[in-house]
């Protein structure tokens, strides 16, 4: 999964054609670490469809308090440059894939 930054996050997310899910995470994030390989699961079975990308909201603190993140993990889906869903905490696979459904 790609990282994005705040410097980028406009770019890479905000101005995407295809739906884009953010995987707002931190290092000490236990229940971060369980759903990233869930999230890069779906990113190789979808990545025609949509992408996944992680930003890190320690080092880049100002688009997680843009959006309002208060827990993590946190998954944004964007779509249109707009929060078309969000989904938080850690889910198994098929769980979210059902959260996703609508986008892949």
């Amino acid at each position: 999964m790609k990282a994005v930054t705040d410097a980028d996050f406009a770019a890479e997310v905000l101005k995407r054609d295809k739906p884009v899910v953010v995987d707002f995470w931190a290092e000490w994030c236990a229940p971060c670490r369980m759903v990233a390989p869930v999230l890069e699961e779906i990113a190789k079975e979808h990545g025609d469809k949509i992408e996944i990308v992680k930003l890190n909201i320690d080092e880049n603190p100002e688009i997680a308090r843009q959006y309002d993140i208060m827990q993590i993990p946190t998954m944004n889906v964007y779509q249109g440059g707009e929060v078309v869903k969000q989904i938080m905490g850690a889910k198994p696979k098929a769980a979210m894939l059902r959260e996703l459904a609508d986008f892949i």
